[in-house]
This record gives C-alpha cells, sequence and structure tokens, in this order.
C-alpha cells in the first residue's frame, strides 16, 4: 500500500479513537416542558471526497466545489455554487461518494437562484453505488424498509436542509423541476456516531489483517446508535442473537459501553415470558450467552443482579422444552442463521449444542448470584444433554462449529472433515465467527487466519469499508461496489442474496459479521478473561504465519498493551503490560 494511502487509513481509524469533552447538554432555563431525552451522540458533517458520476454533465457547473469544506451557513454572496439547470425535459443528476459507509443523512446547503420558489429534487443513498442509481421496482430488492432511502424534497431558497436517516456511503441527487435552477453551496454527509476511544488495538507483519481488524472494530462502531443494531441500513433493530458477535468485538475495542445494558435490557423488558426474544429460542439463549460474557469482561455484579429474575425464569422455561433424554424441544422459531436454514440437521444439533453452552453460561452466572441449587441444576441438564446422541449433525458448518463448541464432536476431526474442507465454501458472516473459534479449539490458527484473508479480505477488495450481512464466495468474480460495475461483470449488489436479504436489501453493514476483530484479539494477541472484571488475564498467543503482533485490550482498570515476536527457531517472545488490578498469566510457547 503506498505510503500516502497508509497515512490515510491510519488517520481514519486514529480519527475515531479521539473524544472531544464536553459538558452534559441543558434545556433552556425558560423550557418547562416535559422532562427531555438526550441523545447519546455525536453529529459531524463531513464534505463528499469524490463526484462518482453526473447526468447530463453540460447542465452542471461547479461540481468539484461540493469537495470543499464548508461552514454550513448559506450567504448573500452566492459565491462558489454548483448549478444544475434543467433544459429542454433534461435533468441533471450528481452521485456523490462520503469515503465510507456511515450512518446518518444529508444536510443541503442552497444559494440563492433568480427564481425564489422551492426546487424539487430527488434523493437517494447507497451503500453500494449501484444501489444509490437503482429504483424501488419490486424486483431488486430496493425497499425503504427501516430506513427511507428514496425520497423526494423540496430545497429552499437560500437555506438548509437536514434530511434522511440511513446507512449509506453515497447519495445520489437529481433536479426534478423543468427549466428550473439548483444552486448547492454544501453537501454533507450528516455523520451519526458514538464519540468513543478505540481502548482496544491490533497491528500485526500482515497488513490484511490489521484492516480486517480495523473493519469489524468500525462496522460495529457505526451500529452503536443509542442502541445496538444489527444493521444500519436494514435491520436497525436489537436481534439479540446477533448481538453475540457485535459484544464480544465491543469488549475487544471499546470496552465498557451503555449500549450494550440498554440492547438487552430492551430485549429483556420487550419480551415476557414463555415468550422468545425476537420470536427465535435461540436467541434467549444467546441472552444467557451474552450475559455470561459481559460479566467475565466487566464484572458488573449489581448489573447481573438486575437479571436476577428474568434469568432464573428463562433457565426454568429452558428446562421444561429438554426431554428425559437429553434432546432439546425448543418451540418458536428454530434457527442459527440464514444460511443454514436449509439443513434441519445442522439446525437441530446447532440447536442442541447452543442449549447447552447456555446452561454452561447460566450455571456460572447462578455461581455468581450465590444461587447454588440452581447452578447445580443447570450443570446435570447440561450433562443429560451431552449424554444424549446428536444424531447426523448435517452438513452445514454452523452447527458443527456449534457442536465443537460444546463439546459434542472432536474439534481435529470436525475441523478436517467438515469446516476446513472446501476452505472458505460455506462459511457466513454471522457463524463465521464460532467457525473460527471451532479452527482455534483444533489448533488449526494458521488455516483460521487464512480464511480471515481470503473471505472478510474478499469484501474489502470489492470495495467494502464495513462487512456485510452476508458473502458468498461463489458470488465471485464481480465488480466493486464503489464504482459502476462494467458490463459483462456481475453486479454483485444487484444480483446476489437470498432470504430476508435478497438484492439491494441486503446490508453491507451487519455487525454480527465482525467476528475477526474479537478473534484475533482474543486467539492471535491471544487474550482470555480468567477472572470477572479481568482481573486476571490468560495471554495465549498464536501467531501462525504471522512474525510479530502487538495491541491495546481494555480492561475495568486500564490497558493492556501486549508483543509478541517470533524469532528464527519458532519460539516467541513477549511483553505484557498490565494496569494496576490487573495480572496477567503468559503462556510461552517454545516453538
Amino acid at each position: 500500500m503506498p505510503r500516502l494511502l497508509k497515512l490515510a487509513v491510519s488517520i481514519f481509524f486514529v480519527s475515531f479513537s479521539l473524544s472531544v469533552s464536553a459538558a452534559r447538554p441543558q434545556l433552556p432555563p425558560a423550557w418547562d416542558g416535559s422532562p427531555a431525552r438526550f441523545d447519546s451522540r455525536t453529529y459531524a458533517y463531513m464534505p463528499p471526497v469524490r463526484i462518482v458520476a453526473q447526468d447530463e454533465p453540460g447542465l452542471i457547473s461547479g461540481c468539484d466545489l461540493l469537495l470543499e469544506s464548508g461552514n454550513g451557513q448559506s450567504d448573500l454572496q452566492n459565491a462558489r455554487i454548483c448549478v444544475l439547470r434543467s433544459r429542454d425535459g433534461r435533468r441533471p443528476g450528481l452521485l456523490l461518494d462520503f469515503g465510507r459507509e456511515l450512518q446518518g443523512g444529508l444536510r443541503i446547503v442552497t444559494g440563492m437562484p433568480a427564481d425564489n420558489r422551492p426546487v424539487r429534487v430527488r434523493i437517494r443513498f447507497g451503500e453500494s453505488v449501484s444501489e444509490a442509481m437503482c429504483d424501488i421496482d419490486g424486483v431488486n430488492g430496493a425497499s425503504n424498509d427501516h430506513a427511507v432511502r428514496d425520497f423526494t424534497l423540496a430545497l429552499p431558497w437560500l437555506g438548509t436542509v437536514e434530511c434522511g436517516d440511513s446507512g449509506f456511503r453515497f447519495a445520489r441527487i437529481d433536479l426534478l423541476d423543468d427549466d428550473r435552477e439548483l444552486h448547492l453551496k454544501q453537501v454533507e454527509a450528516v455523520f451519526q456516531y458514538r464519540d468513543i476511544p478505540y481502548v482496544g488495538s491490533f497491528r500485526s507483519s500482515d497488513e490484511r489483517l490489521d484492516r480486517i481488524w480495523a473493519t469489524g472494530a468500525y462496522t460495529v462502531h457505526l451500529c452503536m446508535q443509542e442502541f445496538l443494531w444489527d444493521g444500519v441500513k436494514r435491520d436497525r433493530l436489537v436481534w439479540v442473537g446477533d448481538l453475540h458477535p457485535e459484544i464480544m468485538t465491543v469488549n475487544s475495542v471499546f470496552g465498557y459501553n451503555e449500549v450494550v445494558p440498554r440492547s438487552l435490557d430492551l430485549a429483556r423488558d420487550t419480551t415476557p415470558l414463555p415468550g422468545w426474544m425476537n420470536g427465535i429460542s435461540s436467541y434467549s439463549l444467546w441472552w444467557i450467552i451474552i450475559h455470561s460474557d459481559w460479566y467475565r469482561y466487566h464484572g458488573d455484579r449489581a448489573y447481573l443482579a438486575e437479571q436476577r429474575p428474568y434469568l432464573t425464569a428463562l433457565l426454568r422455561q429452558i428446562f421444561g422444552k429438554i426431554g428425559p433424554d437429553g434432546r432439546e424441544r425448543l418451540d418458536g422459531t428454530r434457527f442459527l442463521d440464514w444460511p443454514s436454514s436449509d439443513d434441519a440437521a445442522s439446525t437441530a444439533a446447532g440447536l442442541q449444542s447452543l442449549t447447552i453452552l447456555a446452561l454452561d453460561a447460566g450455571a456460572g452466572l447462578c455461581d455468581a448470584l450465590g444461587d447454588a441449587a440452581l447452578a447445580a441444576e443447570c450443570r446435570t441438564k447440561a450433562a443429560l444433554m451431552r449424554n444424549c446422541p446428536v444424531g447426523d449433525g448435517g452438513e452445514a458448518k454452523q452447527g458443527r462449529s456449534l457442536m465443537v463448541l460444546a463439546g459434542l464432536a472432536d474439534p481435529a476431526e470436525t475441523d478436517r472433515d467438515y469446516i476446513s474442507k472446501g476452505g472458505s465454501n460455506g462459511f457466513s458472516t454471522f457463524y463465521g465467527y464460532y467457525m473460527l473459534r471451532a479452527m482455534a479449539a483444533a489448533g488449526n490458527y494458521e488455516g483460521a487466519l487464512e480464511r480471515i484473508r481470503e473471505y472478510w479480505g474478499a469484501m474489502l477488495d470489492l470495495g467494502a469499508t464495513t462487512f456485510w450481512e452476508d458473502f458468498d464466495m461463489a458470488w465471485l468474480p464481480a465488480g466493486r461496489i464503489d464504482e459502476p460495475v462494467p458490463a459483462g461483470m456481475r453486479d454483485l449488489h444487484r444480483e446476489c442474496g437470498a432470504y430476508c436479504y435478497k438484492g439491494f436489501r441486503h446490508s453491507l453493514c451487519h455487525g454480527w459479521a465482525s467476528g475477526p476483530t474479537a478473534w484475533l484479539t482474543e486467539y492471535v494477541l491471544g487474550v482470555g478473561v480468567v477472572e470477572p472484571g479481568c482481573r486476571r488475564l490468560r495471554i495465549d498467543p498464536h501467531l501462525g504465519d504471522l512474525e510479530w503482533v502487538e495491541g491495546t485490550f481494555p480492561t475495568p482498570y486500564g490497558v493492556v498493551k501486549i508483543r509478541h515476536e517470533k524469532a528464527a527457531d519458532g519460539t516467541v517472545k513477549s511483553r505484557v503490560e498490565t494496569p494496576r488490578g490487573v495480572k496477567a498469566e503468559l503462556v510461552k510457547h517454545n516453538r
């Protein structure tokens, strides 16, 4: 990568680690209404970095002026203005690129043409160039679900308008009125994000892995809105199962953040028992597993105690879904992830495994809460389930990975016969995290690194700045998402996808796809949390084919700094610096 591009990438990610100190917002003294709810996010205004395309360029002048930073204020000078003119039935349009996926809308500042009537424009947001250029036709998947991304708008004479609320990188503006002029002083993205530091970090001798780690971190950062969403364009909801990879990334990058308990509590409070969270039985299992990991990383016993009534009732509800033979009998929607949903045997094996993992997690949580009897009952049920034959297990890598993690399958055999078989074929963005963990259980760290480079790296090669709802290696070759797709080349965003994410409905920023970020921190940098609240860590690095790796890890007590270097004879030399209150045990690898 050229040095200037490296610098730009570094500046971009460092910029998100800068926290602006500000006092809590206050209402004016004269306000006598109901208590207000303040937004927890920061708003930044960003000019586009590129004009991707112009329709009717002969009717457009000064479009490069939109790439300049401005002040967001219209004025009477009407200087340095981009002008779009419609003539003889021809209507101009501009496609703008803001450089990376973001969550937010547009601020449009207008000038003062001779005709001072409002001017109608069409606004289209897109996560890809193709999406920003498409119509909602009922066939290509484009929609206004969750967020309105295609709409008309009246722009004022000499004024400012903020509009839109979606996930996008590209925005298209088309002049709709005939024989009119549109004067644009500025078109900026209104970027909505949490102003939080990137405390965790990861750098290695492989720049591709570094980019993947950082992209996963940024993907989750975008999804950390007032609640932790699954995606910023579509699925702007709290899907509990999907949260687990996101929360593991939060733990590795940001440390504690209030968006996690807010989202977990929302799921709890909107799901009275005997209901299943999001209507999916496995998602209530994930809620228990998430609480176990959240407590392990942050050690907040007071928060855990708030979950006790719901947690204990949910565990007893799960007991009732286990047959006398130890086989799960979960009702509700039976689901792991979309790509495995047609493999009933894999789903059954996965749900058996996931129930065991939830019972294991529940036992630990009950121990922390001092409920020894319920903890023992969880362990008894888990043992009964482990003694129940799983059956076929299916071909999908999703269910097989969970079987390894639950102790129902031999890690090395499962990796050889299922997970690593076919390389990245059969991987998924959500359950890829658990496939990588299963490969680690088999000791196949180099294979896992290769899967990360190939599968998640392929999205970067196609122009991604965030990771996607799904990706399939069979979709390749395809055109890049950040350019108009050449004739004869597959338009991946328009033509690919399945289930609920066909075509342009496919989200290109989905937090559940961030698994490599958490995995690289845990298995390559080697950070394992042994005692709740990170009071004791186990540093067990696995560099695979890397020459060195270094990074930081957030704890409630401060930042842990780590560096590992591989010598010519294969031995690993490590340096670990911990804050007061954190003890770290280093596992040494001689070869």
